[in-house]
């Protein structure tokens, strides 16, 4: 199959298989050794965590940035466009770079064909091939790859990274990587390598033994958050570790955690690079869809949240700020129909305003899918542009309007008033 431009290449990408039969890393080694294993010509930063995974691979590639290092990026979901997954130094994959070597990986897989006439990759392995690629030929210093789901059989985990981060451990993805806390954190400590340092964020204390054995079988030294390094919120954010104190402009305190680990992993790289270089570096970045604000008055939010734990530091978040603008608030919400739907809605206060909506897409949950107390209690608006706009008409300079759930509905939003704005300045 040769690709002649990005559409045709991104249909093909969706319709191939999601999961193999066996959860394992068969397929894509076997692709990775043909191309010559472009995984282990950059140094790597290997990142999991069931939040704060994403925010941490944007901190620590910028940092790595400001430090002068070219620096590759391989994150999940993208918001805009499918280049956002994978960056060097800020800037995602050219269309004419992704066909130039996806059709260069379609020579490899013919080739195993040819042994093997039903060998394919799945999706995600195909991404992660692409992104290792990219990387290896553009001779990036170092590359933050960002694992998709879990760890140790995640298809980013062919890697020996000169760091292993895990952000957080939490109830997520429970059918594939769970279903108990502790068998997530297994999965997740799956990226510890032998004798490569890993740094813990604000991991659970139930799963911490669990953590710290693996660190210990692999002899791996081991960072702990509120321990070997810490932070905290006062009228600032205070990063310190035995070595450096950096002082950052205030943020949610669950931002604050992303941001520690990503500087005690920058720290622990020995690259020389200034605490007001570091602090301006962290100011700098933009994370698509997490806590971003696209209008002040009233304060429209727009955040990926899509797990428990997720949603309830978002909202404690949301909640503080409501007290100090005394407005209300409203949500919406669109959710995935593979999720245990009615656990969020327990999370929201009794004078929140909240509405239901949903997307053209496979995996969006519809009103048939809530249980029928949520959709006594909550209005459902199919037509997710309508919900926002009569939301956001409804809301006075002080209120706070929050579009939560997805990062699909986020994504839509904002290429939505990206459309409205161009329009608006023609």
């Amino acid at each position: 199959m040769i690709f002649n431009n990005s559409q045709a290449f991104l249909t093909y990408l969706y319709a191939l298989p999601k999961t193999h039969e066996k959860a394992d890393l068969t397929y894509i080694k076997q692709v990775l050794n043909l191309l010559g294993n472009p995984q282990n010509q950059v140094k790597t930063i290997h990142v999991t965590g069931t939040n704060g995974k994403g925010s941490t691979s944007y901190y620590l590639s910028n940092l790595l940035q400001k430090a002068g290092q070219k620096t590759g990026l391989f994150v999940s979901p993208y918001v805009f466009e499918f280049g956002e997954r994978i960056q060097i130094n800020g800037q995602y994959i050219s269309e004419s770079e992704l066909l130039r070597i996806a059709n260069r990986l379609e020579q490899v897989l013919a080739q195993l064909r040819q042994d093997n006439a039903s060998f394919s990759l799945v999706t995600f392995e195909y991404e992660v091939v692409l992104a290792f690629i990219y990387f290896a030929q553009a001779k990036c210093d170092y590359a933050v790859i960002e694992v998709g789901i879990g760890g140790q059989h995640d298809k980013t985990n062919v890697i020996v990274p000169e760091v292993s981060i895990i952000t957080t451990v939490g109830l997520d993805h429970e059918a594939l990587i769970g279903p108990t806390i502790q068998d997530i954190a297994h999965e997740k400590s799956g990226i510890i390598k032998h004798q490569r340092p890993v740094i813990l964020g604000n991991v659970p204390n139930e799963v911490l033994p669990l953590i710290k054995q693996k660190a210990l079988v692999e002899a791996a030294p081991l960072y702990q958050l509120g321990v070997d390094f810490d932070v905290n919120l006062t009228t600032a954010a205070v990063y310190t570790d035995q070595k450096r104190q950096v002082t950052l402009s205030p943020r949610p305190l669950v931002e604050c955690y992303d941001l520690a680990v990503a500087i005690k992993a920058f720290s622990l790289l020995q690259i020389p690079l200034a605490d007001n270089q570091i602090e301006l570096a962290l100011d700098q970045t933009v994370i698509p869809g997490r806590y971003q604000i696209i209008q002040n008055n009233p304060l429209v939010v727009l955040d990926g949240a899509h797990n428990i734990q997720a949603m309830q530091n978002l909202l404690n978040f949301v909640h503080q700020q409501q007290q100090r603008r005394q407005g209300k608030v409203r949500i919406l919400i669109m959710l995935m129909r593979d999720k245990d739907l009615t656990p969020i809605f327990s999370l929201f206060e009794e004078n929140d305003e909240v509405h239901i909506t949903t997307i053209d897409y496979p995996r969006a949950a519809n009103k048939d899918d809530f249980p029928q107390q949520i959709k006594n209690k909550y209005p459902y608006e199919a037509d997710w542009q309508i919900a926002f706009e009569q939301l956001r008409q409804k809301s006075q300079p002080n209120d706070i309007l929050l579009v939560t759930g997805s990062f699909y509905l986020v994504g839509n939003i904002l290429q939505w008033e990206q459309k409205y704005e161009n329009k608006r300045h023609k």
